[in-house]
């Protein structure tokens, strides 16, 4: 069980009214707490800063889907129901455990059967039972979102079905609002369909083997033929739940918890390493949900009663049920440090200062040919590194040098005199977007359609910590815009007064990132590296740190925290793991991209066969907190040998084989130093130095460490 986290002393508050506090008077900003009013963001402004405003040509327009209530506020663009507002809105969404579809006035539901081997594992969806008015009148009417909350959305096909997508619920809800008469079709055949006495009770057998139940808050009456069950006019309360196995103990488990359903859920950070959900329910009796595997993990058990034997099958592993409305998941603290965990061997100093004095020789920021913010965010963050090595070696003749370069490439970006390129200000949305982004969908990655934002940013996050913490009265005085790039990913708060959305590519039912912003996919949303979006929560800690902003600090290392817990759950695949097939995994030891409804070997620059691409890019930036990230040695080595043969291939890249090495030097130190030394090249954001760094910070006894451990069997060692 997680570690316990002492109140503050003001314990009855959460910790988003302390960000609140914090930022409203001592660190000038409103962008992180719930529903903010105006506040100066520095002693020359009374509001806080925005990036100069700009009109995308690229982006979606959001009032095709979203009720008009919800257009005066910033809008999800990286959220679990993104499907639902692009283009048709037609392409489906994972709300566990069930497969959505909402297209043509009808809503259809799928429990997906999943298809793998050994190139990647994806659930198949199929119009199990598809929900409309019967007779329709405007049958090619679109849907609305006429809400949404961190784990829940709300979908309206007007006028008269609502239906209340509650991630976890093993129950379909749906509210029909006026008294019509029901349509449930389905593409396979009806065996029969057995009401109870009182009709408010059916269970619907299908050719295919699968047993639905629905459940009616009144009497209604069913007829069905074939392939469709039909209804006299009814308003009212339907649930639909499919029995995950006909064992008639979870039917009367549904039975009993069917009288009580969820409308939304949303998550509150109660108190420091904490995330806690509340779900409101309306009707009678306990809520019955589901946990995914990391949930199960974290949860602290004395706030639900978990029901082990109701499990539900799942893309992201067994789904068991959990009974109670308020959820507290706890995870160990993360050390947040600006040098390496264990510290460097000083005897090891002269062969760093050796790399370190080269490689600040060789900062040159008139010399950058790149336009790309990821691209120029990764040199800002590699020239950061280098400060703080020369901090932990004790070499601080090099920081002047540092500070000048890191000025001169990060203010631009800040003022806006770039030229070539800008952070900007989308309205439409509510977020930032760059001067390219904003005609062109393939610029910077696809930025300006708010794809990759917190890798992107984090980055030039990572560089304005250091140069805060190195020159402070620089660090004040570009707060300000420092505090809006942070808001951009990382804000709090919900409603008009902010200008960001709550967590912009930060899941709080998966606990992890996604990063494909506003492109519709038939799989959902993806993220490939989860390193990099480690990089972004911990860059933010940082910056709290540099600032002396506590509470910036706190929720930063929660994030980075859960992103790690989902990283070594769902990316990592260890040689007995269970969540995935057995055909995907005894060929992969690391998920290419993640799809809400799919894992996929490859990636979106190399094949599957690039091993070294698919461990580099779960590695890169390399930082202290990578420690933590690969904290299980034994995993570590599965990965590495898994790997290496891979490096035999021509053309490898130097930049590549540099992470695998540094992932070597875990367990391998002098051979991994060896053929660091070796290297001709390395990737735009590392350097020799940093790869030395590495090396010479770890533990004499980490070639032993963790053979006999489990899953997260050293992550211990790294939290306070």
């Amino acid at each position: 069980m997680a570690l316990k986290v002492q109140r503050s002393k003001n314990g009855h508050q959460t910790l988003e009214e302390n960000l609140y506090k914090t930022h409203t008077t001592r660190h000038f900003n409103s962008s992180l707490p719930p529903e903010p009013p105006p506040a100066a963001m520095n002693r020359h402004s009374n509001h806080p800063f925005t990036f100069p405003e700009t009109l995308s040509t690229v982006l979606p327009d959001p009032s095709s889907f979203f009720s008009p209530h919800l257009l005066s506020s910033p809008l999800p663009t990286n959220s679990f129901f993104q499907n639902f507002v692009l283009k048709n809105g037609d392409q489906p969404e994972y709300i566990h455990p069930y497969l959505i579809k909402s297209s043509l006035s009808s809503l259809s539901l799928s429990y997906p059967s999943l298809f793998s081997n050994s190139a990647f594992t994806y659930q198949i969806f199929t119009a199990d039972l598809t929900i409309s008015v019967l007779n329709n009148p405007n049958p090619n009417q679109t849907h609305t979102i006429s809400s949404f909350n961190d784990l829940s959305v709300t979908l309206d096909i007007q006028p008269s079905l609502r239906f209340f997508l509650v991630r976890g619920s093993p129950f379909l809800t749906c509210q029909v609002l006026q008294n019509v008469a029901l349509s449930i079709s389905t593409i396979h055949a009806i065996l029969d369909v057995v009401p109870n006495s009182s009709k408010t009770k059916f269970k619907i057998n299908l050719n295919n083997g699968q047993t639905w139940v629905l459940y009616s808050s009144t009497p209604i009456s069913l007829t069905h033929d074939l392939s469709t069950i039909s209804s006299d006019k009814f308003c009212g309360i339907i649930r639909i739940a499919i029995l995950p196995n006909l064992d008639s103990e979870f039917e009367s488990v549904l039975d009993r918890f069917s009288s009580c359903y969820p409308v939304s859920g949303h998550a509150v950070f109660t108190k420091p390493f904490c995330v806690e959900y509340k779900f409101e329910k309306k009707g009678w009796g306990d809520l019955l949900m589901l946990a995914n595997p990391l949930h199960l993990r974290l949860l602290d058990n004395c706030s639900v009663k978990v029901v082990d034997d109701l499990k539900y099958r799942s893309m992201d592993g067994d789904l068991v049920g959990v009974i109670g409305d308020s959820w507290v998941l706890e995870t160990d603290p993360v050390s947040i440090t600006w040098h390496s965990i264990k510290g460097v061997k000083q005897e090891s100093y002269p062969q760093i200062i050796d790399a370190l004095v080269k490689d600040v020789e060789g900062l040159n920021s008139t010399a950058i040919e790149t336009t790309s913010s990821y691209f120029f965010g990764k040199l800002v963050a590699r020239a950061a590194r280098l400060a703080l090595i020369a901090e932990e070696v004790c070499y601080l003749d090099v920081i002047p040098k540092i500070r000048k370069y890191l000025k001169d490439t990060i203010e631009p970006w800040l003022n806006g005199t770039f030229g070539s390129n800008a952070f900007l200000y989308d309205k439409s949305w509510g977020g930032i977007i760059t001067k390219q982004g904003s005609t062109d969908t393939g610029a910077d990655f696809g930025f300006g359609v708010y794809n990759d934002h917190h890798f992107h940013i984090g980055y030039f996050l990572y560089g304005i910590a250091v140069l805060a913490k190195i020159d402070p009265i620089w660090g004040r005085k570009y707060r300000a815009q420092a505090y809006s790039l942070m808001a951009d990913f990382m804000t709090l708060g919900r409603g008009g007064n902010s200008k960001y959305p709550r967590l912009r590519c930060f899941d709080l039912w998966k606990l992890h990132s996604w990063a494909s912003g506003l492109t519709e996919f038939a799989d959902g949303r993806n993220q490939e590296s989860t390193s990099e979006a480690v990089n972004a929560y911990y860059s933010a800690a940082l910056m709290g740190l540099a600032y002396g902003d506590t509470h910036l600090v706190a929720v930063g290392s929660l994030l980075t925290a859960m992103e790690i817990h989902a990283s070594q759950t769902w990316w990592h695949v260890r040689e007995d793991d269970t969540i995935y097939a057995a055909d995907f995994t005894k060929e992969n030891r690391v998920v290419g991209v993640l799809w809400a409804n799919k894992r996929d070997s490859g990636l979106w620059f190399a094949p599957a066969e690039w091993k070294e691409c698919r461990l580099g890019i779960q590695v890169l930036p390399l930082l202290p907190i990578t420690e933590v990230l690969f904290s299980d040695v034994r995993f570590v080595r599965q990965l590495v040998e898994w790997t290496l043969p891979a490096l035999e291939r021509e053309g490898v890249g130097e930049g590549w084989k540099g992470f695998v090495y540094a992932l070597e030097g875990v367990y391998e130190k002098q051979i991994a130093l060896e053929k660091m030394r070796s290297l001709t090249g390395y990737d735009d954001g590392n350097s020799l130095t940093n790869l030395l760094w590495w090396i010479f910070s770890r533990d004499d006894d980490d070639d032993d460490a963790g053979e006999d451990g489990g899953r997260h069997c050293w992550f211990g060692r790294y939290c306070h």
